[in-house]
């Protein structure tokens, strides 16, 4: 007879033994333990664990069976607990990571494909018309010219150097479209980013600014970005991201170059900016190519301008020299809500570490 399956969620934060088995699991299916899950629904078998799939916010990753037992249907029942999960959590709308021959199995599921890169990873969601719906929207604001351009910031905090970049990309375009990342993983919320951002770029002509969205630089496209102790983003989530980008973005806007700032400073953003040579400009998509234009970052007293430098100064509270780096409401905010002698600071004001720890 067989025995019967037991299923249930863990914490891997505070159930290391039990983390320790999936981490070997995921080994023997050819899989990375990934840092960012934050649940994980776990099957055993007579004590044996023989299945597991993990839940970042609304990404479900780190899905594997054990090998042996594949072909006891457990595919179905361990993805409709992980979903259950999820929606426990909050989150109904759902991306999932999984190989690309797996695609089928999880179509059946219920979920669509969004990008692919062949050999290695696919991201799905679970409905056929969240990405359309989210280019529909933006074709409503699309504009006709020879040269649309696009960028992409996360503003962590906005910069004189973020201004200066702007500037240059709207001068050479017909129409320029600015994203600001909506992720709240960064030292400024969001919503201080928008607002910050929607401020520095005031009387720029020809601009649109729009919201982020989960389809660029999020936990589902990018997750890597947002952990950065794990070292240089690996190429599968810089491949996806870029791929969403120019598969389904860059054509409801008509975007034709998109720009970034060199950088100097931060390893992950280096790379990110040297794969999107080769994401949006060569043979790699049956969608058009993209530009990509990179414009050489402003200096302040010989040092390129860089949000991680503000962040820097602000764990050493020299708004001073911060002062020389950030338009006037972005001083204004970080002395309002960092500055270590208001009581705001006391009320979870960032050290050092959280500060070094916050993403570009």
């Amino acid at each position: 007879m067989t025995e019967e399956i037991i299923s249930y969620a863990i914490d891997p934060a505070l159930q290391s033994d039990e983390r320790d088995e999936v981490c070997a699991l995921l080994a023997r299916s050819g899989l990375d333990y990934e840092q960012g899950v934050e649940a994980f629904v776990v099957f055993r078998r007579a004590r044996r664990l023989i299945a597991c799939a993990g839940l970042e916010k609304n990404v479900v990753k780190c899905t594997a069976i054990d090998p042996e037992l594949r072909g006891e249907a457990l595919g179905l029942r361990l993805l409709t607990e992980v979903v259950h999960l999820a929606h426990e959590r909050g989150h109904s709308h759902l991306f999932l990571y999984t190989k690309p021959e797996n695609v089928d199995f999880f179509r059946s599921c219920g979920f669509y494909p969004l990008a692919e890169v062949p050999g290695y990873v696919t991201l799905m969601e679970n409905t056929p018309i969240g990405i359309r719906s989210y280019c529909d929207g933006l074709r409503r604001l699309r504009h006709d010219g020879a040269v649309i351009g696009a960028i992409v910031m996360n503003a962590n905090p906005f910069t004189r150097g973020h201004r200066y970049l702007v500037d240059r990309a709207a001068a050479a375009c017909d129409h320029l479209h600015v994203f600001v990342v909506a992720e709240d993983a960064s030292l400024i919320s969001y919503r201080d980013r928008f607002a910050l951002v929607k401020s520095g770029i005031e009387g720029i002509p020809h601009l649109t600014l729009h919201p982020g969205s989960e389809y660029m630089v999020s936990r589902a496209t990018f997750s890597a970005y947002f952990f950065k102790e794990k070292g240089v983003v690996g190429d599968c989530f810089t491949a996806i991201d870029l791929l969403l980008f120019r598969n389904w973005i860059a054509p409801a806007l008509g975007i034709t170059h998109r720009f970034v700032g060199t950088e100097p400073f931060c390893r992950t953003t280096h790379k990110y900016n040297a794969d999107m040579q080769h994401w949006l400009r060569e043979d790699v998509s049956p969608a058009p190519a993209i530009a990509v234009v990179e414009i050489p970052r402003v200096v302040h007293d010989e040092v390129p301008i860089s949000a991680s430098e503000v962040r820097r100064l602000l764990a050493t509270g020299d708004f001073a020299r911060i002062g020389g780096l950030v338009p006037p409401a972005t001083l204004a905010l970080l002395m309002a809500k960092y500055r270590q002698d208001r009581p705001s600071a006391a009320r979870g004001g960032p050290g050092e570490a959280a500060v070094n720890r916050a993403s570009a």
